[in-house]
C-alpha cells in the first residue's frame, strides 16, 4: 500500500472504520513521515488515520506535526479524546501545544488533566521562548551518588519507560543539586557494588534554565551530547534539553536568520501562507529601503556637473555600486553564519577586519583590471582609470560595510542576521555613488 491508495480508502465512505490492511501500513511508516502525510489532510480525515494507531503511537505522530495543524486538531476532538493523547506526549512537546492553543482551548484542556500534568505544562509554559526554558523537558531520570551500580541500573529499568533518555543519566544530592553524571555504559560495566560517585563525571556542561536557547543548542552540536542538564539559579536540576530539541532550535534559528537575511519575517508555511500575509512579511523592510537608496539619489544629483561633462561614467554606474553590494552581501553572509556557529566571537572584530581588507583588496583589483579594459574600450583611458581605482576602493568599502555591521548589531545585542543583504547592499550603494563620483570630479575635473 502507499499513501496515494491510504488517501483513495479515505474517501470511500463504507469503507470499514479500522480496515487490516491500512492498520498495517500506517504502523511501519515512521511517525515523522506519517505526520507529514496527516498535516496535510482535513482534521477529520486526521483523527481518522489517528485512530488506527495505538495511543502511545499517536502522541509520536501528533508531536511530529506542525503547530498549526496540531492546534487545527485539537479544536476538533473532544476534550477527553485531547487529554489522553497530550498525557502521553513528552512534557516539552505538551508545552509546545499548550503555548499554541487559544485561552478557550486551554481553559477545555486543563480541568481533563492530571494536578501534577497541569502544573507541569503550566511552569514549562511560563519560560520566554527564546530561553532554555521554553525547550527544556522534565521527562528525565536522576540519581543519588550512593547507589551502587546495581541499585542504580534497578532505578533506570523502573524509570525509563517514563523518560526521555537514559543513557546519561544526572546525579544530584538531596537538595536536587546537579553534581555529576553518569552514562549508562558505566553502570552495566561496573562491578556490582561500586557507587554511582565513582562512576560519576563532574562536568555535565549545565545551562541555566533562562540562558539563550541558541547558546544551548550549539552546546549541544558542539560536545556532542545527547541531553544537556539544566539548572535553576541554586543549581538545582529543573529539566534535560534533548539532542533533537537543540537540533529544531538550530533548525528554526537558521530559517528565522535566512528571512532576515532576505530582508522579510518569518513565514511559518510558505504554501498555506495568504496574499496578505507574504505582503505583510515583506513591505516594511522593502518600504524603508526604499528610503535608504534616497541617498544613492541624492550623490548622483549632487555631482550632477561631473555626469553632464562625463555622461560616459553613467554606463559604468550599475556595474560599480553592483559590485560593491554584492561583495558587501558576500562578507555579511560569511559573518553572520560565522557569529551564529560561535566560530567568530565578538573580539575577534580588528583582526577579522583587517583581514577582510587584504581580501577585498585583491578582488577589487582583480575586477579592476577587468573592468579597465572596457573603461579603455568604451570610453577612452582617463574614464578606465577612474572605473578601476573606483572598483578597487568600493570593493574594499562594501566588503568592510558587509563584514563590521553583524559586528556591531552584536555588540548592541541585536541580532547580527539583520544585517541582512539588502540592508548592506543599500548601504553599499550609497557609499559606491560617492566614491565613484567623487574620484571622477577630482581626477578629470582638472582637465577640463
Amino acid at each position: 500500500m502507499s499513501y496515494d491508495q491510504l488517501g483513495l480508502a479515505l474517501k470511500e465512505r463504507d469503507a470499514a472504520p479500522h480496515p487490516e490492511e491500512l492498520r498495517d501500513f500506517i504502523e511501519q511508516e515512521h511517525p515523522a513521515d506519517l505526520a507529514n502525510y496527516v498535516a496535510d489532510r482535513p482534521p477529520q480525515d486526521a483523527w481518522r488515520i489517528m485512530d488506527l494507531l495505538p495511543l502511545p503511537r499517536q502522541a509520536q505522530v501528533f508531536g511530529y506535526l506542525p503547530p498549526d495543524s496540531q492546534v487545527d486538531m485539537a479544536d476538533a476532538v473532544a476534550r477527553d479524546r485531547l487529554a489522553r493523547l497530550v498525557t502521553e506526549m513528552n512534557a516539552d512537546e505538551r508545552a509546545d501545544l499548550y503555548n499554541e492553543l487559544s485561552e478557550d482551548q486551554r481553559c477545555a484542556l486543563l480541568p481533563a488533566l492530571t494536578q501534577a500534568e497541569r502544573e507541569d505544562i503550566r511552569r514549562l509554559a511560563s519560560y520566554p521562548s527564546d530561553t532554555v526554558g521554553a525547550i527544556m523537558t522534565s521527562d528525565y531520570a536522576v540519581l543519588k551518588a550512593e547507589l551502587s551500580a546495581t541499585e542504580a541500573l534497578q532505578k533506570l529499568r523502573q524509570e525509563a519507560l517514563d523518560q526521555e533518555t537514559i543513557y546519561r543519566t544526572y546525579v544530584i544530592d538531596s537538595d536536587r543539586r546537579l553534581i555529576g553524571s553518569v552514562r549508562l555504559q558505566d553502570l552495566f560495566l561496573a562491578p556490582a557494588r561500586a557507587r554511582v560517585a565513582d562512576l560519576m563525571e563532574r562536568n555535565t556542561h549545565a545551562v541555566s534554565v533562562t540562558d539563550d536557547r541558541e547558546e544551548a543548542a550549539q552546546r549541544v552540536a558542539r560536545y556532542d551530547l545527547l541531553a544537556l542538564p539544566v539548572v535553576d539559579a541554586e543549581g538545582r536540576l529543573v529539566g534535560i534539553i534533548t539532542h533533537d530539541d537543540a537540533m529544531d532550535v538550530v533548525q528554526e534559528e537558521a530559517t528565522e536568520d535566512f528571512h532576515r537575511v532576505g530582508a522579510s519575517k518569518m513565514v511559518r508555511n510558505m504554501r498555506d501562507a495568504s496574499v496578505f500575509m507574504l505582503y505583510r512579511a515583506r513591505i516594511v523592510w522593502l518600504l524603508l529601503l526604499v528610503f535608504g537608496n534616497i541617498f544613492s539619489g541624492a550623490g548622483i544629483a549632487y555631482f550632477e556637473d561631473t555626469i553632464t561633462a562625463y555622461v560616459a561614467l553613467v554606463f559604468f554606474l550599475p556595474l560599480l555600486i553592483d559590485s560593491g553590494g554584492n561583495a558587501g552581501s558576500q562578507s555579511a553572509t560569511l559573518m553572520v553564519r560565522s557569529l551564529a556557529t560561535g566560530e567568530v566571537q565578538l573580539n575577534d572584530w580588528s583582526w577579522m577586519i583587517g583581514r577582510e581588507v587584504m581580501v577585498a583588496a585583491l578582488m577589487g583589483l582583480s575586477m579592476a583590471v577587468a573592468v579597465s579594459l572596457i573603461g579603455i574600450f568604451r570610453a577612452g583611458p582617463e574614464i578606465a582609470v577612474v572605473v578601476a581605482t573606483s572598483m578597487v576602493l568600493i570593493v574594499i568599502v562594501g566588503s568592510i560595510i558587509g563584514m563590521a555591521l553583524p559586528f556591531l548589531l552584536t555588540k548592541l545585542n541585536l541580532d547580527p542576521a539583520t544585517a541582512s543583504a539588502p540592508l548592506v547592499t543599500s548601504i553599499a550603494d550609497a557609499a559606491g555613488v560617492l566614491i565613484y563620483f567623487a574620484i571622477a570630479t577630482a581626477f578629470l575635473f582638472p582637465a577640463i
